[in-house]
Order: structure tokens, then sequence, then C-alpha cells
């Protein structure tokens, strides 16, 4: 409608009888507009008729203010025109003859808003009063006065205007006294005009017939005081059918004028409760809504349909001299006006934004009426304008973003604005439910606000969804990208609702906040919720930790994380600090769901590690790795390199919080190390294993042989054979060797050794994860192994323990206990025990690793001297000793003791020393004269036991902890005395047995 009158010329000649007809009004009006508010007609009415009866009616209204006729004469500025139907007439009154002036801005303009003319360029649309300059001929091509602007913005003819204007001075001076509201004008122009008034015979047919219908629609139809079953009303519609069939003979005073007349003015003349004498023809809604409506519209310029013209003051001033024949008043008018002002900016293309800003000036005059209003006539149009307005407006707001973008957001606070102050009329003045409640409680304009943000963007995230859903399942999409791997859908989502979010803040969300302090807080919460539902359906759905799971989980955690900085800095002037908005945003946990992937992805790879060293461990025959230094195992050096792998692989995940998941990664590789160090030293024994259980003190005889200290001990191993390899303790024998246990000592060794490389690799690592902070790699919590160094050490000290007495107490056991002192001493020495010993060393120095093999023949040299210790203080009745064999036993010791220092080789002399400390406290004793003994031990006894030992001697139980100063080793040492003090001195007390 945006060139409705642009074909109407402003400088045509005042000869021409028809102004160009208008574009169709049905043609320029685009599909959104709401139907009209102001209601529809019961009859039909094109926008001609409607044009001609609302100018029929201005006229009349404007000519009553003299009682003259209204004249298109112009001032003194104008030319005559010899075909002028004001030549000869009565000079037109001076409202209707007001020279235009151009020049004189437009209050009513201003107050709207609106520009006026002196604010547009030179070049601006000029309107058909505004202007200079004349055609051909010197005629003027601009309207000088009031009712020729009407006339031309109206687009009415000139012989038209010519016969409305002679009908009313033919009306004026038969109802000479009478005011214009107290005519029924269609009933008085039928009166006064004749068929010789129209140019031809069809324009008076269709004149008649729209002048009946005008009759029909304002007395019967739309009525302005309700009609009963009245004969006039009957009557009236007869005649008004009857005239279809045989047309009425108007212009004289017959009997079809008379029954006409006398039915019109019956039902014309009804009252309406109000004590004026109108004629109620004209003034029923919404027919006379309507009419008004056509008037205003005059008040646009007919050459720039987005503005008014500049002498919209004065045309204004004349339009509403119609409302006494109307019933309009100035709330109608408001409302009316309104309605107008929306319609034009709508139909126009919504492109003057003054339009709209005129419209909600108008509509806060209509506020202030509806406050005031108890007419429910009046609040029923309002109702419906203002729902359509509403209506409109939110049909763009409750999808702003496929409504708006950077070319016109401009437009859009002025729509918010309307459709706000509409929603707070209708809510706040119009709602009874509101009026019953405190007006406190209800923010209508936040309330509508948060409505529109958040029903858009739940329609932009549903697009946005589908349509990354459309062009993923699209393969050219691929091709186009040149990506192997695409992201995931809801990775690419997440993305775009970022984007989406940030568009938000920075474009709408400032137009909002003049509603809502909040407005980015709740476009980010929904926006949340919206992606949140489809994240915990995707979460849901997994499984395992997939390369897409954890991009689809990244991308919702970063967007997470965005969302929540918008709201915070959105709600920070807020009373409770964005508290409110926050609640609205459940986690997605997206962090916490990879993380308890990655904890599912550790544990599955740790028991699968377990099951590895279970299975290997049954197969490993611990032989040292060809081509590898240190001697360790196969399985050590396989358990080293899957640890490795391990770290690679979880450093690998495309994750976030390698940091914060690192310490249960470490964790299980710390329990899966030690439990293969637990089953590397499984089966191997310890020290008690191969100690032997301390036999039963006896009295030592010559006569009988030693059969072996653990053969009346149901507990006891047999004794083995010479070089027997056969461990105590349950496996095969081959995997229990001195060179098997070294093995495995030198693979918990190496173990151990490689865990400090592994932790410095990891802080590696950790320095390239991209979410590592200084702290997470700067100190050692979560990143160091804690159960497998000590079980590394202890298990070292466990098998270097067992190999030592299992070596001497098993191993070389034909050499100690069966053949050290057995009968003579002098054949029977340590010689045989010690050369073997040195084999063993031997073979220990060769293949245990260099770091531990000074504790492994540390525990060596410490096992042999408690087997020394045993052969002469528990080795049996065989075994008998004079004083002068201490000397043997000292050579022997110190034999042994050289061959661990190796002449400087071996072990140092201070370690010997420290190892040999009981040793050397016990030997003196051999060589110390039994009775000193005797005397030394009921010494030690009594002390130990107090009086009630004197009048007997108490057996000192075994302690195994050999010394000078300890009872029970003083009786062995008796016990092994062989001499005839000693044998009575045990026989009195103890009646000691001499064999077992």
């Amino acid at each position: 409608m945006a060139h409705l009158f642009r074909e109407l010329s402003l400088g045509h000649s005042k000869r021409e009888t028809t102004p160009p007809p208008p574009p169709s009004m049905t043609s320029t009006i685009p599909s959104d507009l709401p139907p009209s508010p102001l209601g529809q007609l019961a009859v039909q009415f094109s926008e001609s008729d409607l044009r001609l009866i609302s100018y029929e009616i201005f006229v009349a209204a404007c000519r009553s203010a003299t009682g003259k006729p209204l004249s298109s004469a112009v001032s003194s500025l104008s030319v005559s025109n010899p075909d002028s139907p004001s030549n000869g007439a009565s000079p037109a009154s001076p409202a209707a003859q007001r020279s235009l002036t151009a020049a004189a801005a437009s209050k009513m303009k201003k107050a709207l808003g609106m520009k006026s003319l002196s604010s547009l360029s030179p070049g601006s649309t000029k309107s058909p009063g505004s202007g200079s300059g004349s055609g051909s001929g010197g005629k003027p091509k601009r309207p000088t006065t009031v009712g020729e602007l009407m006339r031309i913005q109206m687009r009415v003819s000139e012989s038209v205007d010519s016969r409305v204007r002679r009908a009313f001075l033919r009306i004026a001076a038969s109802q000479v006294g009478r005011k214009i509201e107290s005519v029924v004008l269609p009933l008085e122009l039928l009166q006064q005009l004749k068929s010789s008034d129209f140019t031809d015979q069809q324009e008076y047919d269709a004149w008649l017939k729209r002048s009946l219908k005008v009759l029909e629609a304002g007395l019967l139809l739309h009525p302005r005081v309700p009609l009963d079953k009245t004969s006039s009303s009957q009557r009236l519609r007869q005649i008004i059918h009857g005239a279809l069939d045989r047309p009425l003979e108007t212009g004289r005073n017959n009997e079809q004028m008379q029954s006409l007349r006398s039915a019109v003015m019956s039902l014309a003349t009804r009252s309406d409760g109000s004590f004026s004498d109108s004629c109620h023809w004209a003034d029923g809604s919404p027919f006379n809504l309507r009419l008004y409506e056509m008037l205003l519209e005059a008040c646009f310029d007919s050459s720039d349909a987005t503005s008014m013209v500049e002498e919209v003051d004065d045309l204004m001033e004349h339009i509403k001299k119609t409302w006494v024949i109307l019933g309009i008043n100035q709330m109608l008018h408001n409302l009316c006006f309104t309605w107008l002002l929306f319609s034009r900016y709508v139909v126009t293309g919504q492109v003057e934004m003054d339009l709209l800003y005129a419209c909600e000036s108008q509509l806060a005059e209509v506020a202030k009426d509806a406050k005031t209003t108890k007419d429910p006539e009046y609040s029923q149009v309002l109702s419906a304008t203002l729902s359509a307005i509403l209506g409109w407006a939110e049909k763009r707001l409750l999808a702003y973003h496929d409504t708006f973008d950077r070319s016109n957001v401009g437009t859009m606070e002025g729509i918010v604005s309307l459709g706000v102050s509409a929603a707070r009329i209708l809510v706040e003045d119009i709602s009874n439910e509101y009026r019953r409640r405190r007006k406190g409680e209800v923010d209508v304009a936040r309330t509508r606000i948060e409505t529109y943000i958040r029903s858009s963007l739940r329609t932009a995230f549903a697009q946005a969804s589908v349509g990354i859903r459309m062009e993923k399942a699209d393969s050219s999409r691929r091709a186009s990208r040149n990506q192997k791997n695409p992201l995931p859908v809801l990775a690419i989502l997440a993305k775009d609702i970022g984007e989406l979010a940030v568009q938000e803040k920075r474009m709408f969300s400032p137009i909002w906040k003049r509603w809502h302090p909040f407005a980015a807080g709740v476009a980010v919460a929904t926006l949340h919720v919206c992606y949140g539902n489809e994240i915990k359906q995707f979460i849901s759905g997994i499984s395992e930790l997939t390369p897409d799971a954890v991009q689809v989980l990244r991308a919702a955690d970063k967007l997470e994380k965005d969302l929540v900085q918008i709201a915070v800095e959105d709600s920070v002037d807020s009373d409770d600090g964005g508290k409110a908005i926050i609640r609205e945003m459940p986690p997605f946990e997206a962090e916490t769901v990879i993380a308890n992937l990655v904890k599912d992805w550790i544990k599955a790879r740790i028991d699968r590690l377990k099951e590895w060293v279970d299975r290997n461990l049954q197969q490993e025959v611990w032989n040292p790795v060809e081509n590898q230094e240190g001697g360790y195992a196969l399985s050590a050096a396989e358990v080293l390199r899957i640890t490795d792998e391990t770290l690679e692989a979880f450093f690998q995940l495309p994750i976030p919080m390698h940091p914060a998941v690192l310490p249960d990664l470490i964790i299980g590789l710390d329990k899966y190390l030690q439990y293969y160090v637990s089953k590397a030293k499984s089966g191997c024994g310890s020290r008690t294993t191969y100690m032997p259980t301390m036999p039963a003190l006896t009295r030592c005889t010559t006569e009988s042989k030693f059969q072996g200290v653990w053969k009346k001990k149901e507990k006891s191993p047999p004794s083995q054979k010479k070089n027997s390899q056969v461990p105590i303790a349950n496996g095969e024998a081959g995997s229990f060797g001195v060179t098997q246990i070294c093995v495995r000592i030198n693979s918990l060794h190496k173990i151990r050794s490689e865990l400090d490389v592994v932790e410095k690799r990891v802080i590696t690592h950790l320095r390239n994860c991209e979410s590592a902070h200084t702290d997470d790699f700067s100190n050692g919590l979560g990143k160091k192994f804690e159960l497998t160094p000590a079980a590394c050490i202890e298990g070292v000290q466990q098998l270097s323990e067992s190999l030592a007495y299992k070596v001497v107490f098993h191993d070389l056991s034909h050499a100690l206990w069966d053949g050290l002192y057995i009968g003579d001493l002098s054949s029977s020495r340590i010689e045989p025990f010690l050369k073997e010993l040195e084999q063993n060393l031997t073979v220990i120095a060769e293949t245990v690793h260099e770091r531990v093999r000074t504790r492994i023949i540390t525990d060596l040299m410490r096992a042999s001297f408690d087997g020394f210790l045993l052969v002469l203080l528990a080795g049996g009745p065989s075994r008998a000793f004079t004083i002068q064999d201490s000397q043997i036993m000292e050579q022997d010791f110190k034999s042994m003791k050289d061959l661990f220092w190796a002449n400087g080789d071996g072990l140092a002399m201070d370690l010997i020393d420290k190892f040999s400390t009981t040793v050397r406290g016990v030997l003196p004793l051999f060589s110390t004269d039994t009775d000193s003994l005797i005397e030394r031990f009921k010494g030690m006894t009594l002390e130990a036991y107090g009086s009630s030992a004197k009048s007997r001697l108490p057996l000192p139980p075994t302690s195994g902890q050999w010394s000078g100063m300890e009872p029970n080793t003083l009786l062995r040492v008796l016990c092994y005395r062989n001499d005839e003090s000693a044998t009575r001195f045990l026989k009195k007390t103890y009646n000691l047995p001499k064999k077992l």
C-alpha cells in the first residue's frame, strides 16, 4: 500500500472530473496485517462507496459551522475557475475556506514524534496542500483550502463534489435552523437529488442503491439503538428490498418517499438514553468506525503513504466535526487513530519508524482512556484492537530470530515497545483477573519479554538442531569441509548455540534490557535447558569412552561455561547475584561424565593387566632376558612396557582433565605393579621358611651319630641330599633355584628403579596437557607410585633373605648340618661348607644386579653366621666340644669371615664385624672352664627368676637370641661340653637325655 495514492496528480487541472483511480487496496495490503478490529460490515460496500459516504458526512459537518455551504473557492492566491461549482454560490464558511499554509509546522506531527516538512531533505515529496508553482495556463496545482485538500485526499471528483454541495444547499434551504446531527443525510439527499443531477442513468442507479444500503447499514444492520420488533424496521426493510426490483422515484414528495421518510425517521429518532435531538443513522458500531477510519485515512499524504500531510492539524480539526454525526468521541478517535497508524506502518512495508513511534505515542492516550471508561462497547473494540496489535507484534517477537537481523534490528525496539504497551493495557486495564490481584504481583512487560525470549530461542535451537542433522546426513558436507572425521552433530550444535548466545547478548539483549534487567541471563538459561535435554539423552546412551563422545562432552562443557559466564555477567547487579538464573541451569556435568568414562577406561585396562600378570607368570621361567643388562625377567620388561603404553594411551585421550583423573590411573597402575611384585615373590618362601625348628635340649654323647635335627619333628623338612635344589615352598624346582630367585630380585629392582623414570615421564606429559596448571606438575600428589616402591623393597628383602637361608639351611645342609663338627672336629671342619658356599656366591655375584648384590651377600653371610651358631648351640647330641676345640671354632669362623671379605673385594670389614657380633660374643664361652660356666649360669638364672630358683633352678626357655649373658645360651654350651663336671651338673639339675 506504499503507493496507495501515488497515481493521484497533485497538480491536476480543476477542470478534470475524476482523480486518477488509486491502486487496489487489497492488492497492496500484506497478508500479515490482522483483520480490522473495528468490525466487519454486514452489508457490502466498496472502498469507493465508503469514501463517498464519509466525504458526504465530512462536507455536511463542516458546512454546519455557519450554515453556509462548503465551497472549494480559493483564497486570494487562487485563480478563478469558470467550471467551479462555487461560482455564483454563497461564499464558504471561514473554517472551510481557510487558506492552507505549508510553512507552519504541524503541532500534531510534533506531538506524535513525526517529521515535519521542514525537517525533510530538499528533494522530499510534498503534500497536496504544500508547495507552490503553477502548471500550464497559470492554473494553480495545489489545493488552497481544507475542503479542496479533503476532496483530493479522498479522491472525490469535482463533479461529484459539486453535486454533493448543491444537494446540501437545497437541504439547508429546506431545513433552516436544524442542526446537521438531527438530519438523516442519505434520506435528505434522496429527497433533493434527481436523475437529472447525474451524468447518466447508470451513475444515478448506483448512487440510489448506495444510499439505500447506507440506510440499511445505519438503521437496520448496525443501529446505535438496538432494534425491537417494530413495524418501522420491517417496513423500511421491505422498501429497501423492493427498491432493488422497482427503483424509487426520488426528488419529489411522493407516497414512496413519504413512506420511506416515515420509516427512517421513526428508527433514527429513537432515544439512546441521552437527552439530545440527534438522529441515529450513522453512529452505530462498526458502521461509524469504518466511516471514520476512511476520514482519518485522508490525513496521509497521497504521494507518500508513510507520512501525513503538513496540513494535518487543519484537516483533523475539520474531521472531528463529524463526531456529532458518527457518534465518535475522543476515546474512540484515539483508538481509531492508533489502529490507523499501526495499519499504515504495516501496509507500507514496516520501513517508517515514525509511524510506529506515533502509534505507540497514541497508544499512551488509549491507555489513559482505558483506565477511566466503563463503556462495554468501547472496551470490546479496545480489546479487539489491542489483541490485533499484540498478536501482530508477538508473531514477530515469539520468533524474533527469524524476523530480525543486523539489517532491521533497529525496528525491533519499536515493535517490542508497541507490543508491551498493548499487553499492559489488556492485562492491567481490561483483565478482571488482574484487577482482583495487587498490581505489584505481576510485571506485565517482564513476563512478556521473558516469554518472547524463551519462545524464540527454543525455536532457534530447534531450527539449528534440525539443520545440523540434515546437513550431517548429506554426504556432500564432508567433501565440502574436507574433513576425514567430521565433528559429531551435538559438538557442532554446541558451537552454533554458543555463537547464538553471543549474538543474543550483543544484538538483542540490549534491546530487551529496557524491560527485563536480566534478559541475557534468561536467554542463556533457555539455551542451556534446550541443549541440556539433548546432552542428557546423549549421555544416557554412552557406554564407553570414544572420540566422538569426548568431542561432544567437551563441546558441551565449553558451551556451559560460556553460557554461565554470560548469565553471571548479566546478573551482577541483581539482588541475588544471579542465583535464580543459575538455578535454572542444572549442570551438564560433562566433565564428570568424561571423568567417569576415563575411570571406567582405566579400570578396564588395569583389569586386563592383572589378567595378563596371572597368565604370563604361570609361564615365566625366570631366566634373564637376552641382550638385556640387569638380569631381569621377560615378564618384568613386559610389565614396564605395558605401563608406558598405558600412560601414552591415557595422555592421548582427547579429554580436558588429564590432571584430574591422573591419580586414578596412577593408583591403578600402582596396584597392578604391586600385584606383579606379589606374584613374583610368591612361592619363594622367606627366612622363617628355611630356618630349622629349634630341637629339644639334650646331653651330648659321642657314642651315637646325629640323625638330623628335624627327624623327630612333624613339620620339619627331611634332610636333603647334597646339592639338592628342591625348596620347602610349593612350586617347580626349576623356578626356585638360586639363579631364578636372583632373576626375581633383579626384576623387582628393575621395576623399582624404573618408577622414577615413569614419574618423570608423567610430569613431561602433564606439561604438554592443554588443561594443566603449574600446580599440577609442581607437586607430587597423585603422580607418584605409593604401593609399588615399598612392595619392591619389601620383595627384594624377602627374596634376598629367602635365598640366603635357602642356600645355607637347605641347599648346603649336607655340608653344614650333616658334616660340620660331627665326631672328630679335626676331620669335620668348615672347609667343605665354605667351598660350596663360595660356589653359590659366585653364581649370585654373576647373576644379581650390582645395586642389590651387597644386600644379598650380606644376607647370605648373616645366614651362614646363624647356621654356624646353630651347629654350636643346637647341633644335637652327636656334637661334643672340649675347651681345646674352641681354637678350631675360632679358626673356622675366621675362615668364614675371610670368605665374605675376599681380601677386600667382598663385603666391608665393618659390615662383617657388625653381623659377627653375636658369634664373637658366644665363641669365648667355648674356651671358658666348666665350673665358671656353671656359676655364671646359676647367677644369671637366680637373677632372672629370684628366690623361687634357690630350691631348684628352672629350665630357661630357648629365645634364639644367642648371647654370652643369656642363660639358655650358657646352658647349651654346657650341654655340648664334653667333661664330667658338665655331665654331673646337667644330670643333677635337669636330668637331660643323651639323645633325641
